[in-house]
């Protein structure tokens, strides 16, 4: 059990409000705006009154710029309460834009990590031998999510059993009609020089997933490729078990 301490007390505080600075600077803002509309409501009755106290005679009418020159003061605890509002929810911005920027940096990182990995493990054992890792985990992947456990998907393009390794899918397709698919995608991707995840899986006739419009392919980084392995699920059906040779990027639309 660990000893409650001030500093250590102050210490936490301080990291929970650095982890979540967005949230707490867009509430801030926000709550600031909606204060400074209430302040310019309470402080238009006293404007009116300085416009009136103004004027020479009841019926005179003042001028849009002597008007300002007279009513703009009791307006100025809503102006700066709507300014500060405005600079937090800016400042919330500028964070979670730091934070997505550091996060595509880190999964480029990764990903040239893994790369590099997998070309110095085929230099190392062997194409054969990679192959063989490669099928273990994808049966591993197979038991892991068995078919029973999930719905298949009809995608009118094949009967095969399919299982997605990246996503966790199973589908009904064609191991030929796959292959074609992942053709017409590359010659897409040679001309419109990239391809989102979503894209792949509307060609296959798949549902999209919920990240499959920020992952995709850049024609810089290489064609889409999939790896295949033949496996048989807990109940003795063979299943085609697709992954990615060319993994899809988080920042696939800005390469350039």
């Amino acid at each position: 059990m660990s000893k409650f301490t001030l500093p250590g007390f102050v210490k936490s505080i301080k990291s929970g409000a650095r982890k979540h600075s967005p949230e707490i600077l867009t509430a801030i803002g926000i709550g600031g705006m909606t204060w400074a509309v209430i302040l310019s409501v309470k402080a238009t009755p006293k404007a009116l009154q300085l416009i009136e106290e103004a004027k020479d005679e009841p019926e005179d009418k003042l001028g849009v710029a002597e008007t300002v020159k007279v009513a703009w003061k009791p307006y100025i605890p809503a102006a700066i309460t709507g300014v500060g509002g405005a600079v937090c929810i800016i400042g919330a911005s500028k964070v979670h834009h730091r934070r997505n920027a550091a996060l595509a940096t880190a999964y480029t990182l990764s990903e040239s990590a893994l790369r590099e990995y997998k070309e110095k493990a085929v230099e190392t054992i062997g194409e054969k031998k990679e192959k063989a890792v490669k099928d273990a985990i994808a049966k591993d992947k197979i038991e892991k999510n068995p078919v029973s456990n999930n719905t298949v998907i009809l995608t009118n393009k094949g009967d095969t059993l399919c299982y997605d390794a990246v996503f966790g899918r199973y589908f009904k397709s064609d191991i030929d009609k796959i292959k074609k698919s992942v053709n017409e995608l590359n010659r897409r991707l040679l001309v419109e020089n990239y391809i989102s995840v979503n894209e792949f899986y509307y060609e296959l006739g798949v549902p999209s997933v919920k990240t499959g419009e920020d992952l995709g392919w850049n024609i810089d980084t290489g064609l889409i490729e999939i790896d295949f392995s033949s496996q048989l699920t807990e109940d003795g059906t063979p299943s085609l078990v697709l992954d990615f040779t060319c993994e899809p990027r988080y920042d696939f639309r800005n390469l350039y």
